[in-house]
């Protein structure tokens, strides 16, 4: 075969109008985020940290600990798998890698008491994260400009379906067993791999020119890219400003993820049967607030759209606070409930979209590194801050959830100066594919 470089070569347009997206592809990478939604709710949101609390008689600082480790990991990591998933020629083997690393070891949650299966669960999770720089990178191989938030709003809200699936194990397992957690981490692995593999097949990619296998060579190129890639974020008007304001807003909803199951348990007083109900209605919420948003990204914009996101999260963190910090009504918690899984679902439909609106084309998977890189520090920071207020200064989980909204806060001054408006790509910012 002759190298690349004597092949024709030429340039992916920008906004990808005349590429045939295959709604099989679509299906494909939808599909993938319902699995991966039912590992993030079950082992992230709900069952791990109730297992861990209240199974295992942990605190929140065990998890919190495990949890911010793992993101330390993908903290370190990140924008050199970007940089190496940019000189593949397909980012789909990496994503391959990446899965079957998460649901092999999440197979065996459980099974060994709690200090080997946090130990598990720090590899588990580290893998989850790095599939979705592979996966949310792959967002261009199944759209255009003019439906990327369309499509990413698809994804989102099939993605909450997934959740659907993962309070529906639960509810079968528990009530049979309601110690039999480790049965729902199993078949929460199962479930995301089977859901994971039509992405792994069907999901076609633009073969990109100047492509290396994964080995020393690809390692030194992209070990050299990340000398460039933080240089390159000050070329892109709104680039850096984007990645240092999601570190806060990324904090507060990670960490709400994070912590829910345990304040609405602990704090508020609800059984756990009852919580699982509760949050089925949030779900039921990001299931529309993922399509809802991705149509008005389309329609008025990224940025406008996460705005809106962002002031409809500093209501959601007000209720919650004011609920369980002044001994509000708990039924209200059926309404934040919703609005959380609302707000949850536009904010991962307009920061997908505005990322892509931000960073240009050619180095979308050192970008996406970044952006990871950025959203696990949140990750870090988050349950560190949640677990120093609520167990080290004894301050209480509704000060911890008072001060999301103040991080949130932070985040919208961060963004406010940048555009709305999609930038103009110059030719070496577009990626060059074989002809």
């Amino acid at each position: 075969m002759a190298d690349s470089a004597d092949q024709p070569v030429s340039v992916h347009p920008s906004d990808g109008a005349a590429r045939r997206i295959s709604p099989r592809s679509v299906v494909a990478w939808a599909a993938y985020d319902l699995g991966n939604t039912i590992f993030s709710f079950n082992i992230l949101s709900l069952y791990l940290p109730l297992w861990v609390v209240n199974d295992m008689g942990g605190r929140d600082s065990d998890y919190g600990l495990a949890n911010s480790v793992s993101m330390g990991l993908m903290l370190l990591t990140a924008p050199l798998l970007g940089a190496l998933s940019d000189q593949a020629r397909r980012r789909v083997p990496y994503l391959m890698v990446s899965t079957l690393v998460c649901v092999s070891l999440t197979a065996f949650f459980g099974q060994g008491g709690l200090a080997t299966t946090l130990g598990l669960f720090i590899v588990a999770n580290f893998a989850y994260q790095a599939g979705l720089i592979f996966y949310d990178a792959l967002l261009p191989a199944v759209s255009t400009e003019r439906n990327r938030g369309k499509i990413g709003g698809i994804g989102v809200g099939v993605g909450y379906v997934g959740s659907f699936v993962g309070v529906g194990i639960g509810l079968l397992v528990l009530a049979r067993d309601p110690a039999d957690k480790p049965l729902v981490f199993q078949l929460t692995a199962l479930l995301f791999l089977l859901f994971a593999l039509p992405c792994f097949f069907f999901v076609r990619e633009p073969p990109r020119a100047g492509a290396k296998p994964l080995g020393l060579a690809s390692l030194r190129s992209a070990l050299g890219e990340l000398a460039q890639t933080t240089r390159r974020v000050r070329q892109y008007p709104g680039l850096g400003r984007f990645l240092v304001g999601r570190v806060f807003y990324a904090d507060a909803a990670n960490t709400m993820i994070a912590f829910m199951g345990i304040y609405v348990t602990n704090e508020v007083g609800f059984g756990e049967q009852q919580t699982q109900l509760l949050l089925l209605s949030g779900i039921a919420a990001g299931v529309v607030g993922g399509l809802l948003w991705g149509v008005v990204v389309d329609r008025v914009g990224a940025k406008r759209t996460l705005f809106a996101v962002l002031t409809l999260w500093i209501g959601v963190f007000a209720l919650a606070a004011a609920i369980g910090g002044l001994g509000l009504p708990a039924g209200l918690f059926w309404i934040a409930a919703p609005l959380s899984g609302l707000a949850l679902g536009g904010t991962w439909a307009a920061d997908r979209p505005l990322m892509l609106q931000l960073a240009p084309p050619r180095y979308l998977g050192q970008f996406y590194g970044l952006y990871a890189m950025v959203g696990r520090f949140g990750s870090i920071a988050g349950p560190l801050m949640w677990s120093w207020i609520v167990d080290g200064l004894g301050l209480g989980r509704p000060v911890a959830v008072l001060w999301l909204a103040v991080m949130v806060i932070i985040s919208m001054a961060i963004l406010a100066p940048i555009s709305n408006r999609h930038a103009a790509w110059k030719p070496e910012d577009l990626v060059p594919t074989e002809a």
